[in-house]
């Protein structure tokens, strides 16, 4: 039947091109700081564990809008994802390509586990369990990824290394802000320096102004004094020299 044949050159073109693929070994998941390491994801009787949750304490203040991932990480996940043609990945790389033959639900994955088991030897314990290794790797390579996030924002510091970019920022920021509160306390003081000057201005500027005052004051009552005793004198004493002597 034509599905078969499909089956068979699905089965025969994914083993040739696993015989390619580089060995590399899953590492051991690696936990956050201050975190108990996770369980299995894939135990036998488990499902898929859900995804985890964002950092506590982690609230982005505008995250961009994402719509699908850079290729340098997708390349980067693909790279830990590929074994030796002999685990969980290989397989569910088969069931995605015999997928396209029409197979769905429990007939394609017990049909890809027989081509995959009759090539690889894998039982189903040791292909779950090749599940639940590299679920772990995934495990592992998010959490040292977070781990170079905090650092990298500066949740975390790491010593003897370098501040990142954004720590920097922060520290010139931190001392930009301090620079520009001492500026401001400066300002302050000076304001009021400023405003008791003009108000003993102002004080002595009335000082002077009433003494003008008082001595215009004085200045016009000894002007009209002189000049009344002037009249009264011009009055009366020239009339001395036109009267006759006795």
């Amino acid at each position: 039947m034509a599905i078969f044949d499909n089956l068979t050159k699905a089965a025969k073109d994914f083993f040739i091109e696993e015989d390619h693929a580089a060995a590399a070994k899953a590492p051991q998941p690696r936990p956050l700081p201050g975190t108990a390491p996770a369980a299995p994801a894939f135990g036998p009787g488990t499902p898929p564990a859900p995804t985890a949750a964002p950092l506590t304490g982690f609230v982005p203040a505008a995250a961009p809008a994402v719509t699908q991932p850079e290729q340098r990480h997708v390349d980067h996940i693909n790279g830990l994802l590929a074994g030796n043609g002999k685990d969980f990945a290989a397989y569910a790389k088969m069931v995605r390509s015999m997928a396209a033959s029409g197979l769905t639900g429990p007939v394609l994955y017990q049909t890809a586990y027989h081509a995959f088991a009759a090539v690889t030897g894998l039982s189903v314990q040791e292909l779950l369990a090749s599940a639940d290794q590299l679920e772990r790797a995934l495990q592992s390579d998010r959490n040292k990824v977070l781990e170079r996030h905090q650092e990298k924002i500066g949740e975390l510091k790491i010593p003897n290394s370098r501040p990142s970019t954004i720590v920097q920022l922060l520290t010139q920021e931190q001392k930009l802000q301090n620079d520009l509160a001492e500026l401001t306390r400066q300002l302050e003081a000076k304001r009021q320096e400023l405003q008791a000057a003009q108000q003993q201005l102002g004080e002595e500027r009335q000082k002077a102004q009433a003494a003008l005052t008082s001595y215009e004051l004085a200045n016009a009552g000894a002007a009209a004094d002189l000049h009344a005793h002037y009249q009264a004198a011009q009055s009366f004493l020239l009339t001395l020299g036109t009267t006759p002597a006795k």
